[in-house]
């Protein structure tokens, strides 16, 4: 059988579906009539003493918040809560999700639902993707696994028509995605947090796992009840609440910078109806999105942790990509090392056990591959993809090593884009580009967000 997690802590996330949308922007309109507020609020932004790129990523950012308010209409929005502790090619697992109700500036309500209860409702549900079935040992697609794609609009549809299969009635005005990293953001404005009638502190750095303890072994041996355990969620999420309305200025902007942070990063990805706010989303890449009409060299990374543990919390990744256009052929060398630094199995987790799919050019030819299981290969979202099975067994490292031959366009006016899967952040990627004259060049850097060489 599958093992079941029950974690809760996303219920304190649903602040933040609105406070990364309009936290900034409400804070400026409270203080300004709103005929003024689009120049005042654009005045003040460019005074404020940061760099002119975060400058220009606020504007976007207000631009949005604007176009959001434009209509004091009732809307609903699909929140997702994904818990990147344990993978999936869109984020995480979709442990739980949430229907907000908003009008204006108000939230009008915000009810949760455990995916795990949901899903027994779908009806004449799809069978789940290869290898769903043999790992997880399901067979029918769920809700909670309803992200297996690295793009977002693909997970969105495929979300609503489960939700719909299983009953639910809501007509939703968007979609949005978060990961369990936004916590550790909002806690690094609020500082950290000590509640009364739990132990220990949380922080940026150690709330999850702290969370992840308290609910799945720590209430134990508190003698809590089990029906209980989940209450120290309400409190935390309180907490943090309280906190982000005493925020003065100067760490109001430091949330707008964080905020920022999680889009670019996709730990927040966007979906909208509305096609001029959809039309924001994609041109600020916020949107989630697999870029399939990119014609240049390509390169996507994507896992899936079948192992039903949360054993990405303790996952290091690193690339290393050379690409040799010297030769007749243009040639590539892509080693991907995984490092799984846990010290020894536990209820939280074990050998790490992937299904990671490499998306390549279309037009990709795959020669030779290293320290993989289970090969397969295809073509979907404009690209041509190489999936296969990954074990990394506790306190070892294993580099998968992947030659392909590239499109031969690609020797003149050489450009590579490096998308990031969502939940998977402080990637180093070591590039090396030997260009036709034999001159050779040399990048390292942290993926963090998508990478354009030029």
């Amino acid at each position: 059988m599958r093992k079941k997690y029950s974690l809760k802590f996303w219920i304190t996330f649903w602040l933040i579906a609105s406070v990364f949308l309009v936290g900034w922007f409400i804070y400026w309109q409270n203080h300004f009539q709103p005929d003024d507020y689009p120049k005042t609020s654009s005045k003040i932004i460019n005074s404020l003493p940061i760099s002119s790129e975060k400058k220009s990523r606020l504007e976007l950012m207000n631009e949005l918040g604007q176009a959001f308010f434009k209509d004091d209409e009732e809307k609903t929005f699909l929140v997702l809560f994904q818990n990147n502790m344990e993978l999936r090619p869109g984020g995480g697992f979709i442990g739980s999700f949430g229907i907000l109700k908003i009008k204006g500036q108000k939230v009008l309500s915000f009810q949760t639902h455990d995916t795990g209860n949901f899903d027994g409702r779908i009806k004449n549900a799809p069978p789940v993707p290869y290898p769903m079935e043999k790992y997880l040992h399901v067979k029918r697609w769920g809700l909670r696994d309803a992200n297996f794609s690295p793009d977002f609009p693909t997970n969105v549809r495929q979300v609503e028509k489960l939700y719909y299969q299983g009953g639910g009635q809501e007509q939703f005005d968007g979609v949005i995605a978060i990961t369990a990293d936004v916590l550790q953001s909002l806690l690094k404005v609020t500082g950290p947090v000590k509640l009364k009638n739990y132990p220990g502190t949380y922080d940026s750095e150690n709330a999850i796992i702290t969370l992840e303890y308290q609910v799945e072994k720590g209430y134990k041996q508190q003698g809590v009840k089990k029906g209980e355990r989940k209450s120290v969620m309400k409190e935390l999420g309180e907490e943090i609440i309280r906190r982000l309305h005493n925020l003065n200025l100067k760490q109001k902007i430091q949330l707008a910078n964080i905020i920022l942070d999680d889009l670019d990063q996709k730990d927040i990805q966007l979906y909208f109806k509305d096609k001029e706010l959809e039309k924001l989303a994609r041109q600020n890449h916020w949107s989630g999105e697999v870029e399939q009409n990119w014609n240049k060299d390509y390169l996507m990374v994507v896992d899936a942790n079948l192992g039903a543990y949360k054993s990405d919390y303790y996952m290091k990744r690193a690339l290393d990509y050379t690409v040799d256009l010297s030769q007749e052929n243009p040639q590539a060398v892509l080693k991907i090392t995984y490092h799984h630094t846990a010290k020894q199995k536990d209820w939280m987790t074990n050998h790490y056990l992937s299904y990671t799919r490499i998306y390549l050019p279309r037009k990709a030819w795959l020669k030779d591959w290293q320290n993989t299981s289970e090969e397969r290969f295809g073509k979907e979202l404009g690209k041509k993809f190489f999936g296969f099975t990954l074990t990394v067994p506790i306190r070892q490292t294993k580099m998968v090593t992947l030659r392909y031959q590239l499109p031969q366009n690609l020797k003149n006016d050489y450009n590579l884009l490096i998308q990031k899967q969502a939940g998977v952040n402080n990637i180093p990627v070591h590039l090396k580009i030997i260009f036709p004259d034999g001159h050779q060049e040399d990048k390292n850097f942290q993926l963090n967000q998508d990478w354009r060489l030029y």
